[in-house]
């Protein structure tokens, strides 16, 4: 893997998509082993897939791997446990809620 390239790769995957009261949810899963790593980007290739209230849909498509260089890579290590922090911002207040 290049310092300052980009490869990409196809991979055959299975999207499953999920409108439940129990569950909403989309994966992908590749079906040749790939793996993601942080800083690699992933792009399914068709429509979207759209599932009713009540549905899971399940579709076989392709998708585009862009894998992160390998500056990027370490970037993405270093800085992603401060993004993550952003999603966890809280504060507790004794102010009660009316």
């Amino acid at each position: 893997m290049g310092i300052l390239k980009r490869k990409v790769e196809t991979a055959p995957c299975t999207v499953e998509v999920s409108h439940k009261f129990e569950s909403l949810h989309a994966h992908v899963r590749f079906n040749n082993g790939a793996v993601v790593y942080p800083g690699d980007s992933v792009l399914v290739e068709g429509p979207p897939i759209m599932a009713a209230y009540g549905e899971v849909v399940t579709e076989d498509r392709i998708a585009k791997i862009t894998r992160a260089t390998a500056l990027e890579r370490a970037w993405t290590k270093a800085t992603g446990d401060f993004e993550f922090m952003e999603l966890c911002e809280f504060s507790f207040s004794e102010e009660r809620l009316s």
